[in-house]
């Protein structure tokens, strides 16, 4: 094995052809609602692939280049039947299902592949914080933004567990979309 394919085994191995991608746990089981009313959880999303962002739709700094940088990826992958998008709300007290659904819709979003979901606070919290490891703290009143969140996209297997943590910020994108295309053909 060359140095560079035994450095590259940390964490993305192009050796064999498809990135190796590390196993960080499972998304724990949860049940919210998506912006169509709908109930979505862990259970539904097994057996697809899936990217996961952490936004809320009245923030004014980092949510929509992380909506437009998930959009695009949207974009890209159009017509991969296995892969679904799911952008959680860190607002969950503001982000109703209505809310979300006029947000998803300024997108273009197709709620059969990205769901934007939200629910109780403290289960929204369980997820993105314990589950998904991502940072959600509301900021104190008068903050320009009123919730701290995590940047970072998470990529979970078929398996329900989180495979990858791609920065959005990446010029191409290109560790995000080897991710998928190593995980969709696992």
């Amino acid at each position: 094995m060359s140095a560079r394919c035994f450095a590259s085994l940390l964490v993305l191995s192009a050796c064999a052809g498809q990135p190796v991608l590390p196993d960080f746990g499972e998304v724990p089981a949860f049940s919210l609602v998506d912006q169509t009313g709908a109930g979505l959880g862990r259970d539904q999303l097994l057996g697809s692939v899936w990217v996961a962002n952490f936004i809320f739709t009245s923030c004014g700094s980092v949510c929509p280049r992380l909506s437009a940088t998930m959009a695009d990826v949207v974009r890209v992958w159009a017509h991969e039947p296995g892969l679904r998008f799911v952008s959680f709300t860190v607002d969950p007290e503001t982000d109703t299902p209505e809310v979300l659904l006029r947000y998803s819709q300024g997108l273009g979003a197709d709620p059969a592949r990205w769901s934007f979901l939200t629910g109780p606070p403290a289960e929204v919290r369980t997820v993105v914080v314990g589950g998904m490891k991502q940072l959600m703290e509301r900021l104190p009143p008068g903050s320009p933004d009123s919730v701290m969140h995590g940047e970072r996209f998470v990529l979970v297997g078929k398996q329900g567990t989180i495979r990858a943590f791609p920065d959005p910020k990446e010029p191409d994108l290109a560790s995000l979309h080897d991710g998928i295309r190593s995980l969709l053909a696992e």
